[in-house]
């Protein structure tokens, strides 16, 4: 029986790393290139990233526009070359601490509510907001709670963006990043 699937890294074989709302996630800053990515991910895994090629209307161009740390649980994006999003595997990537809470692999409910008594802290609608299918997203912390199968649970599988985002949250990653794996 393949086991594979399903698996979940436990949480104390997982690399800690915090957010900075709008700015980094671990050591990757948002607006890096993918050789700048490279870089420093070299000194976190050895896995190299795959990268997705788009080539331009003449074929002259190629520009990087996704990235995969696959065993490592990261998958980049990239909008001119320039890292523009981050997205967390629920099952397999760093666990990532946002305001001192754990946003990674956790029961979406939990997590929402945490995002609620946050909101009930700051100014009306300036905090929390819902994308399609009820999934919350903070304005403040510049992240997206996505959810992952696990089995036949659901975990939290965060995605996380620059401040230009905001703009135009539902369009700013392709349309892929938002299915539910």
């Amino acid at each position: 029986m393949f086991k594979g699937w399903w698996h979940v890294l436990p949480e104390e074989e997982r690399q800690q790393w915090t957010s900075e709302p709008f700015t980094r996630v671990g050591p990757l800053r948002f607006d890096m290139s993918p050789l700048e990515v490279r870089d420093v991910m070299s000194d976190v895994t050895s896995e190299a990233e795959r990268h997705t090629w788009r080539t331009g209307r003449t074929g002259s161009a190629r520009t990087v526009i996704e990235g995969r740390y696959q065993e490592f649980g990261l998958h980049l994006y990239y909008r001119d070359e320039r890292l523009a999003g981050v997205v967390i595997d629920a099952l397999c990537g760093p666990q990532v601490f946002a305001d001192g809470t754990a946003l990674v692999g956790r029961v979406p409910s939990e997590l929402e509510q945490w995002m609620l008594d946050r909101a009930d802290a700051r100014p009306p609608y300036t905090e929390l907001t819902y994308m399609g299918a009820g999934v919350p997203a903070s304005e403040s912390l510049g992240v997206t709670i996505n959810v992952q199968r696990n089995g036949d649970r659901l975990v939290t599988r965060p995605m996380f963006y620059p401040v230009e985002a905001l703009d135009d949250l539902s369009h700013w990653l392709p349309w892929d990043a938002w299915t539910v794996l």
